[in-house]
């Protein structure tokens, strides 16, 4: 758990709305990778990479390419705050200024001060892992002028344990995990550099460690290369310098993105696990986004695998546009699917399409968890729908179950392009409920959002 130790005061700058949700990934218009998140003053920061396509004189042209880190932070898990870049590769003095090798970062707190440790390539071309320093979570940051000595290698991990004690642990040349106890200065090493062991079943690539503690025990988690690409593996200690002993996984393979860094974080009571996928780059795995789920521990402290979901986390208000292609749970993928709005711009973001062929009779559904109706009584259901002439239907919204309670019925007239349709609410709702959207009557019709008013 890597809350603060000490006093951390937040004080907010200027900042910037950016096209974020609830839903996966978190962030829009941008791609963003290897999520470190945290909890400083009441409110989720998450420290990501940031992936660029290769740009003109990149020596990295069908790899990552990552020039900056930006930090985003919210209060509600819904609405995210983009505060800009904290740290560049053209600003550091020690970094090789045109090598996009800002890879994946983490950030702490000690003594009021923000500790953001970062890796990227030297001018001499190998890798090391430097500090910058901030009075407030969103910067600004000052790089300081060498990288920690002693510490060659990427993808570090700051933890404080509740003694106020930091340790850093990161990837190694070798594909070693190690770590180590810091200098109160947090620049320094205060230890022997301490080779991980976890005891993993099989070799492969390790790399992107996490560590945080709960109910006493440590938690020591990495990527590992399993086999084609990496899952997110766990081990349990009783010391941040070990012995480790593999549980299992936390997060299993997939098969599109071959990379996959995380972190985990509680806040509000509530354990979530942060992490990337490919969703807004299909075509490659070097463009990715952050995403987030809930993490649920058993009674003996271990860990329930997760399965990763287009919804996410977060309570979605029910007057919000509410994109139900991130949807909980779908139907007979014959009937219901979603592909992007444009395949040119995938940041456009998706829509479902509904489709009943061959006479088709069961109900054709999609449904989006946690949507907050809230305590006023709402008077309209919208949905943003394109349904070609010739192909009239209905949309409905149902409480709770594909046949639970009706909410609104709206009768869609086909104009070949894209409208908004709407009707009253028929039944009125308070507080969080599970929606469900469905055409029990219609040919093809495709659905970018629906909203209550």
């Amino acid at each position: 758990m890597k809350l603060d130790k000490n006093v951390c005061v937040a004080v907010f700058a200027a900042a910037v709305a950016v096209p974020a949700f609830a839903e996966n990934p978190l962030i829009s218009g941008a791609f963003s990778a290897d999520p470190s998140a945290h909890v400083f003053d009441g409110r989720v920061y998450v420290f990501p990479s940031h992936d660029i396509p290769a740009p003109a004189g990149s020596r990295n042209k069908k790899g990552f390419n990552m020039p900056d880190y930006h930090v985003y932070s919210s209060e509600n898990l819904f609405d995210w705050t983009d505060h800009g870049v904290i740290v560049d590769q053209k600003t550091v003095p020690w970094v090789d200024g045109n090598s996009y090798s800002m890879w994946a970062p983490d950030c702490n707190c000690k003594n009021g001060k923000y500790y953001f440790y970062f890796p990227a390539h030297q001018k001499d071309g190998r890798n090391a892992i430097g500090v910058a320093i901030a009075d407030k979570p969103e910067g600004p940051y000052v790089p300081q002028e060498k990288p920690i000595p002693g510490v060659n290698g990427i993808d570090p991990c700051i933890f404080i344990d509740d003694d106020g004690t930091p340790y850093l642990t990161w990837q190694a040349q070798g594909n070693v995990l190690v770590v180590a106890r810091l200098k109160d200065n947090m620049l320094e090493l205060d230890s022997e550099v301490v080779t991980v062991n976890h005891n993993v079943p099989r070799n492969g690539l390790k790399e992107g460690p996490f560590m945080f503690k709960r109910n006493g025990k440590y938690y020591y988690s990495f990527p590992w290369c399993e086999r084609q690409t990496e899952c997110i593996c766990y081990c349990m200690g009783d010391s941040p310098l070990g012995p480790f002993e593999y549980k299992g996984k936390i997060m299993e393979q997939n098969t599109d993105c071959w990379t996959n860094h995380h972190s985990v974080v509680e806040y509000k009571g509530q354990w979530y696990f942060f992490y990337h996928h490919n969703d807004y780059c299909r075509e490659h795995d070097v463009n990715r986004s952050i995403c987030a789920e809930y993490l649920t521990f058993n009674e003996d402290g271990t860990i329930q695998q997760i399965q990763p979901t287009q919804r996410g986390v977060g309570v979605t208000p029910a007057t919000n546009k509410i994109q139900i292609d991130r949807y909980s749970a779908i139907g007979d993928p014959n009937h219901v699917w979603v592909e992007y709005n444009r395949t040119e711009d995938p940041f456009a973001g998706w829509k479902t399409v509904f489709r009943n062929k061959d006479n088709y009779r069961r109900p054709i559904w999609i449904e989006y968890d946690r949507v907050d109706f809230g305590e006023k009584d709402l008077t309209s259901a919208i949905v943003h729908v394109f349904a070609r002439v010739g192909g009239s239907g209905v949309i409905e919204f149902h409480a709770d179950a594909v046949d639970g309670e009706l909410i609104a019925w709206i009768p869609i007239v086909a104009k070949d392009e894209w409208q908004d349709a709407s009707a009253e609410i028929l039944k009125q709702l308070k507080g969080v409920h599970n929606l469900f959207v469905t055409m029990p009557d219609g040919v093809l019709m495709h659905v970018d959002w629906v909203q209550f008013k």
